[in-house]
């Protein structure tokens, strides 16, 4: 009998079966495709499906109905490293493991993160908008523009990413201090050059704070205005997260009375990000289209992973990357 996966994904079904074949070596694989179907029509087809395929875009979420539905699926494979559209609480109670694609991404997010600290403290935007208008605003420098040596780094969430920052500030002569609710070893701590602080004292005294965690509902709005308040007028706020970790109009509000210096998003709450988030068009904040982790080298690994974590589980094994243990 044909082991049945269920895909969310726009990928074509037939693309995926492929993949997964001719990597495997198996030719009993059935590949149906629900993307974009409204919950109901997807509880009817998804009863006897061995493996859910997730979707990258977000835009048909695993709710608790769908997992309830699914009980007896062994794994949901997100095929990202963020897993928000899925109830993994629900996939855990109907006895299904979720995992996703850890290590697809974290070079370029980090890369990503360093990128917007750079920006923000060399003033690149506007240097860069002002002088192709033809002005010239060498003095700037003297005042306005900062160096990242011996500036003080905050890293919330240490992951794989935030990990993978931590190692990519040891050569830019930092203070590198994180919060996270699972410490890291001792060994690990010193090889990270890091020190943990709780997220108070961590906000009060980085020059330069980026978020690295997931979204749920311990993380939601994480940091609000009583947040933003504890932070230095001269910081800077990094999200490579997910948008709903920021409460995104206590953030605009901070932005516009500079009582933060400035801020780098990659991501929001809505996206495409909405045209009425205040956040739009203020010049303090550098936005990017959630593409931190697009990148020519991440992009095969996203798939790489994925297809490699499917076929452990069709053969048999553990998966790897479960978020939901």
């Amino acid at each position: 009998m044909p082991k049945k996966i269920t895909s969310f994904s726009p990928i074509p079904p037939e693309a995926l079966k492929k993949a997964l074949e001719d990597n495997s070596g198996m030719n009993d694989i059935e590949v149906i495709n629900v993307h974009g179907l409204p919950e109901e029509e997807i509880i009817e087809k998804i009863p006897g499906t061995f493996i859910i395929y997730g979707d990258h875009t977000r835009g048909t979420p695993i709710t608790r109905n769908i997992a309830m539905a699914a009980r007896g699926a062994k794994l949901v494979q997100q095929p990202s490293v963020g897993y928000d559209s899925i109830d993994v609480e629900a996939c855990k109670e109907a006895g299904i493991k979720v995992a996703n694609a850890a290590g697809a991404n974290h070079i370029a997010v980090a890369e990503h993160t360093i990128m917007f600290a750079l920006n923000l403290l060399k003033k690149l935007k506007e240097l860069n908008e002002k002088t192709h208008e033809g002005q010239w605003l060498q003095q700037v420098g003297h005042t306005d523009v900062f160096e990242l040596y011996q500036k003080t780094y905050g890293i919330i969430g240490l992951g794989q990413i935030g990990k993978t920052t931590a190692e990519r500030l040891v050569p830019f002569g930092v203070k590198t201090y994180y919060f996270d609710i699972k410490r890291p070893s001792e060994n690990d701590e010193k090889r990270l050059n890091v020190s943990f602080l709780e997220l108070d004292e961590l906000l009060k005294v980085s020059d330069i704070v980026s978020l690295h965690v997931p979204l749920d509902e311990s993380t939601k709005n994480m940091i609000g205005e009583r947040e933003l308040g504890l932070m230095k007028e001269t910081a800077i706020l990094i999200n490579v997260a997910r948008g709903g970790v920021v409460d995104e109009k206590a953030l605009a509000k901070a932005l516009k009375e500079n009582s933060i210096a400035g801020a780098g998003l990659d991501v929001f709450s809505v996206e495409p990000i909405s045209s009425d988030n205040e956040i739009l068009g203020l010049e303090n904040a550098i936005l990017t289209p959630h593409t931190a982790g697009v990148t020519k080298e991440a992009i095969p690994r996203y798939g790489q992973i994925t297809i490699a974590n499917i076929i452990r589980v069709l053969k048999g094994q553990e998966p790897e990357n479960v978020v939901n243990e």
